[in-house]
């Protein structure tokens, strides 16, 4: 009888509530903060914040920086960077260009040479940081350089693409229903996205499934938290640091293929402190620079919330650039506090 009733008793105690792990918890703050601008922004400042179209209009600005943020993100979790993401996309547009204007190309093949470019720069420098243990940095340095000086040498002079497939695709709207405006004149106008938003939206989706569901999501979180403890547990850790770095690449001409349909040209300067946008983009989003510990959504939160700081101090009046600059700089060593006093909170429940 007195082990029914201690039976009975630990059943009747409450459940303990679940702790909010490290990186639901930055991706729920990266949600306020973002929530808490873009509200503040559409009641203090209207200036167009109060039309869904300015909310659609930084996802169509912003595809192609999500997308090569989505694969920043990757490889930062397992405790690397890769800063050749921005020349990648410069050389994508440029190759692309070039091919369809000066060599009567079809849509369909330079989007094969878009993901043909990032699954090399991916596998090279995969390769050099997973089985040869160079430095990422290092690796990715020299990836940036080389991206760059190949842009310039496919052409130099910036050119707008002319190549009628291309335009055709370039100019598709996809309308968001009951979401358009009513303009001065009485016209309605629907809200619209670029085919860019729908493939950055699917990366997201199949990125964040990827991380949270397989194997494979699991050993990048485990790489990035401790090598050693990863090897212990069977988890091949070279393939896993090179399949992350591949990924990136990949996603990079993915990225660099959708600047280049917002932008419609080639030019040796595009993209260019994308990679800067990236990393800030992930760290915003929740993602630590030691690994370990991120979040795909948080990344696409992480890009919405700096692209409306750069909206709101426009908005203001502060068009000169250090202004962007300076409120980007705040934003980040805002975030980098946050996540070192998580990491500091860690340390001691551990």
């Amino acid at each position: 009888m007195c082990q029914t009733q201690k039976k009975a008793g630990s059943q009747a105690l409450p459940n303990k509530p679940k702790r909010l792990t490290d990186t639901n918890l930055l991706l729920l703050i990266t949600i306020v903060v973002f929530l808490v601008m873009y509200i503040g922004a559409m009641i203090f400042l209207k200036k167009g914040f109060l039309k869904p179209q300015t909310f659609f209009n930084i996802l169509n600005a912003n595809a192609a920086l999500i997308i090569t943020s989505c694969g920043m993100s990757l490889v930062m979790i397992t405790g690397g960077i890769d800063i050749s993401v921005g020349g990648v996309v410069a050389l994508v547009s440029m190759s692309c260009a070039v091919y369809l204007d000066y060599h009567g190309g079809s849509v369909f093949a330079s989007l094969l040479i878009a993901l043909g470019i990032g699954l090399a720069f991916g596998a090279v420098q995969g390769f050099l940081v997973a089985y040869l243990d160079i430095q990422p940095f290092i690796v990715s340095l020299a990836g940036m350089f080389f991206a760059r000086g190949m842009t310039t040498i496919v052409h130099t002079a910036p050119f707008n693409v002319a190549n009628e497939g291309f335009a055709a695709l370039k100019d598709t709207r996809i309308n968001v229903p009951g979401l358009g405006t009513v303009n001065k004149l009485g016209k309605y106008i629907n809200a619209y996205v670029e085919i860019g938003v729908i493939v950055a939206v699917l990366v997201v989706i199949i990125l964040f499934c990827i991380l949270k569901w397989t194997k494979a999501g699991r050993n990048f979180y485990a790489v990035g938290g401790s090598r050693q403890s990863a090897l212990m547990l069977g988890i091949n850790v070279k393939k896993t640091r090179f399949l992350a770095h591949l990924l990136c690449g990949l996603l990079a001409g993915i990225g660099g293929y959708v600047y280049f349909l917002h932008v419609g040209s080639g030019s040796a300067s595009h993209a260019m402190g994308m990679e800067m946008n990236a990393i800030a983009s992930s760290i915003i989003g929740g993602t630590l620079l030691t690994g370990g510990v991120g979040n795909i959504a948080g990344t696409f939160v992480g890009v919405l919330s700096l692209s409306t700081i750069q909206n709101i101090v426009s908005s203001i009046g502060l068009d000169q650039a250090w202004w962007t600059g300076i409120t980007v700089a705040a934003m980040l060593c805002l975030f980098l506090v946050v996540q070192s006093m998580i990491m500091a909170r860690k340390k001691k429940r551990v």
